[in-house]
């Protein structure tokens, strides 16, 4: 029998200096223990009751927190009362219904989001809603000029530059702000400069010849 088992089974006290010894039964001991455990839950509990009562809850958003802002979106005018923590990217789906604009990882990694704002590709996940009124901000159901598509559009579809198409809106609008920027000309800066747009089916070699042959001019 080890030490500590021996000190269960068998304990010595003092009492007006006689000295007795006794026994504790292992079902003793186990008893006991489960009662002081009991009693630290309890206690345990009591706190948790005690701290609740005296934290204060939460506040719910409310009207007073929310601010008016104007945002102009493929050529429409929308008012918002919206939180001033609101991303222009929630701003776009929960707001407006405008679903276009994928939600991916939410902290400006994957590209799925990007919209432009004055003709320059943004990650809407990254900026708030209330620094863009009178911006102009186009998302991907503002690109098409009625039932003809944006040539960027018509060359993702022609070159099948995508798979599950989760990605493709942000693909499209950024090769739109790449392609206004001039500044790629052959395929290995295409992709470099399109690296912000992660595609996890895959779909690089078609999205550059995608953007290769919108790149080139017409008539």
């Amino acid at each position: 029998m080890n030490e500590s088992a021996q000190s269960l089974s068998s304990a010595s006290f003092s009492t007006g200096g006689e000295k007795r010894s006794a026994r504790i039964t292992r079902r003793e001991a186990i008893a006991k223990t489960l009662k002081a455990g009991a009693g630290i839950s309890m206690l345990s509990q009591a706190g948790g009751l005690l701290r609740g009562a005296t934290e204060t809850p939460p506040r719910s958003p409310s009207a007073a927190d929310s601010m008016i802002v104007t945002l102009t979106i493929n050529g429409a005018v929308h008012t918002l009362a919206i939180e001033p923590r609101v991303t222009l990217l929630d701003a776009l789906r929960e707001h407006l219904g405008m679903y276009g604009t994928k939600k991916g990882c939410d902290h400006g990694q994957c590209g799925a989001c990007t919209v432009l704002v004055n003709g320059e590709r943004v990650n809407s996940c990254l900026t708030l809603a209330v620094m863009h009124p009178g911006d102009d901000i186009t998302t991907i159901e503002g690109l098409a000029d009625g039932d003809t598509l944006h040539p960027v559009q018509a060359a993702f579809i022609k070159h099948d530059a995508f798979q599950c198409g989760y990605c493709t809106p942000g693909q499209i609008c950024s090769a739109v702000a790449l392609i206004k920027e001039d500044r790629a000309k052959t395929d290995g800066e295409i992709s470099e400069q399109m690296a912000g747009n992660i595609c996890r089916c895959g779909a690089y070699q078609n999205i550059v010849a995608a953007v290769r042959e919108a790149m080139q001019p017409t008539g």
